[in-house]
């Protein structure tokens, strides 16, 4: 009997100065402001924003210059201002791919008078032979890390 290769999610935090309901408000309503939309997105278009929308089911995904839109993925939880997780369907061939879904949980935990940010991205498995090299690109430094880097140094400085 075959079994699935289990590949082991990534894990990254961070810690910001603001308090956990300005933390989750400027991840999920200004992430175009802080995501590297010049090196980090999937559409045809050069990305002008990336959106998440504010409820379970709602999209998640970039704009691009020209109005066209590129979804990433899908709302799963939205539990403001703990928690939130987001369907990430994106191949690995950087495509949109609704039948390939893993999962980005974000936590938002009050640490003294900031907030420690938690990312986790499981069900690496999903994205087939290819999740070895995907996982690699998550954990680089121009994956979660920079990501969440980007995030903290934005939302310090506002």
């Amino acid at each position: 009997m075959n079994h699935p290769i289990q590949i082991p999610s990534v894990q990254k935090s961070i810690h910001v100065a603001v308090r956990p309901e300005r933390a989750f408000r400027v991840f999920t309503e200004q992430m175009g402001r802080w995501w590297p939309l010049v090196t980090h997105h999937i559409g045809g278009a050069a990305a002008e924003n990336c959106v998440v929308e504010p409820f379970v089911g709602g999209r998640w995904f970039e704009r691009g210059v020209d109005g066209s839109e590129c979804e990433w993925g899908r709302v799963l939880a939205w539990e403001p201002p703990a928690r939130l997780v987001l369907a990430w369907e994106i191949s690995a061939d950087w495509k949109h791919d609704a039948s390939v879904r893993t999962e980005v949980e974000v936590r938002f935990i009050a640490d003294g008078t900031g907030t420690r940010v938690e990312l986790e991205h499981r069900l690496l498995e999903r994205l087939g032979t290819r999740a070895p090299d995907m996982r690699a690109a998550f954990e680089s430094p121009g994956g979660w890390s920079g990501m969440l880097a980007s995030f903290a140094a934005f939302a310090d400085a506002g």
